[in-house]
């Protein structure tokens, strides 16, 4: 069976638009839309069928009528009456079998989606169709009975021609992996719907005072609610990393939530120093994404008042969140305040020094967080320690590890559950007085 054979089998049977038509051939032809494929199929059977009438007028007019009544073919239609042989407006099917005439609605249903898409910013775009189960199960039925091997879905030619639609009406770009948002279009319902997608904002933080928690952290008693404990506020903590460095970046882009992710966590009472932690502020259904990031940087460093300091804002995606939670372990970097019971001597730091670099550490989880933490062994390895003395019981520790030690219980020895330890290396209780993280080293 040729392709005019196959197209006219089609027809014969079911009424199809030329969109509905084209599409049952749409591998064949390079850079032709379906209805323009469809169209073309129609026109050459009325000139086949025209043809036809020479030799064989009942089978010619057969054909035309079926092409003006199934095929919803104006020149089919045209032909007939110049052959002077009539159809009536009851004899033309009133709407294609597969699409039920929803390719109509393309201009109008886009118009809704521009009105819709006014208050968002956004460069790329994708469009996502909603179809009814029982449309989607009628073509999958339809191509099983006609054996159709060079089709296009419903689904993505309405995805193609919407998308089409809306990129010429708004001059933005269609983006398959990472759209700034997804119009999701219903044609037989003519709902529509916006996925407004996240925007994620990375860069570093450094902490430069205590007792600041990382992120915020909601009262015990009342779990956010506000309390008697927690002054009404619900939080344990007035003020979080997160909250001075996202509330900006928050109005800014007028989103509906902000999520903070961070590569680790340093305790409330330490500083994290040096060039900062790499974090990611994602903002979810943001309004504005042309933002100035070189301002919201200099905005929130100014409403932290020497709190916090941010720098290197740039935009980000998810897989750069990704790549932060998988760089928790990577290696850090310590400055550590350490105070004896007991005095110590000039050899006792080399012995820290030579003891702890290059070593393994065993550590069970500690006692201030097993709470909340699962009660394991970890092993993580020390790259180098070095010490200086400060006062007769006090040093300093800039340690060099892998991330994930608890540099505090390494200090302590957290009653033996982290071996080796600086207290026991020297037979002298230590603890940790002050603790700053300096660096964050990412690969």
């Amino acid at each position: 069976m040729d392709l005019l054979e196959k197209a006219f089998e089609l027809l014969t049977k079911y009424p199809l638009c030329d969109h509905c038509l084209g599409r049952q051939f749409a591998q064949l032809g390079y850079n032709l839309e379906n209805n323009i494929r469809g169209s073309a199929l129609k026109l050459s059977l009325t000139m086949q069928a025209n043809d036809l009438v020479t030799s064989d007028a009942k089978q010619g007019i057969k054909q035309l009528k079926v092409l003006a009544t199934s095929g919803f073919s104006v020149t089919a239609q045209e032909t007939l009456k110049h052959l002077k042989k009539r159809i009536t407006k009851k004899e033309i099917k009133e709407e294609c079998y597969l699409c039920e005439n929803k390719f109509d609605l393309t201009d109008k249903l886009s118009q809704t989606a521009i009105e819709s898409l006014k208050e968002y910013e956004f460069s790329t775009f994708l469009i996502g169709i909603e179809l009814p189960p029982k449309i989607e199960e009628q073509e999958d039925e339809f191509k099983a009975k006609f054996n159709i091997t060079y089709g296009e879905s419903l689904r993505h030619e309405f995805g193609r021609v919407f998308g089409k639609a809306i990129g010429n009406l708004t001059g933005k770009e269609a983006d398959y992996l990472k759209p700034d948002l997804v119009v999701v279009v219903n044609p037989f319902t003519e709902k529509i719907r916006l996925q407004i997608n996240p925007l994620f904002v990375a860069g570093r933080y450094r902490k430069l005072v205590r007792d600041i928690p990382q992120s915020k952290w909601f009262c015990s008693s009342c779990r956010g609610k506000g309390c008697e404990k927690c002054g009404g506020t619900g939080k344990m903590y007035p003020e979080s990393v997160e909250e001075l460095s996202s509330k900006f970046l928050l109005e800014i882009t007028q989103g509906h939530e902000s999520f903070f992710h961070a590569s680790g966590r340093e305790d409330i009472d330490a500083r994290m120093l040096g060039n900062g932690r790499p974090f990611v502020i994602e903002i979810s259904k943001p309004k504005k994404r042309f933002i100035d990031l070189k301002q919201v940087e200099k905005q929130i460093n100014t409403d932290s008042s020497g709190k916090i300091q941010v720098s290197g804002l740039n935009f980000a995606s998810k897989d750069v969140v990704r790549h932060l939670k998988k760089g928790e372990g990577a290696q850090k970097e310590y400055h550590l305040l350490a105070e004896f019971e007991k005095e110590l001597a000039d050899d006792d730091l080399k012995t820290i020094e030579e003891k702890l670099s290059g070593t393994m550490v065993k550590q069970q989880t500690p006692i201030r967080v097993v709470h909340r933490r699962a009660d394991i062994i970890r092993e993580r390895y020390i790259y180098k320690v070095e010490v200086k003395k400060v006062t007769l019981k006090r040093v300093l520790l800039k340690i060099r590890c892998q991330g994930g030690l608890y540099v505090k219980e390494l200090v302590s020895g957290d009653e033996g559950r982290t071996v080796p330890n600086v207290s026991a290396l020297l037979n002298n209780p230590a603890k940790t007085l002050k603790l700053d993280v300096l660096n964050v080293i990412m690969e």
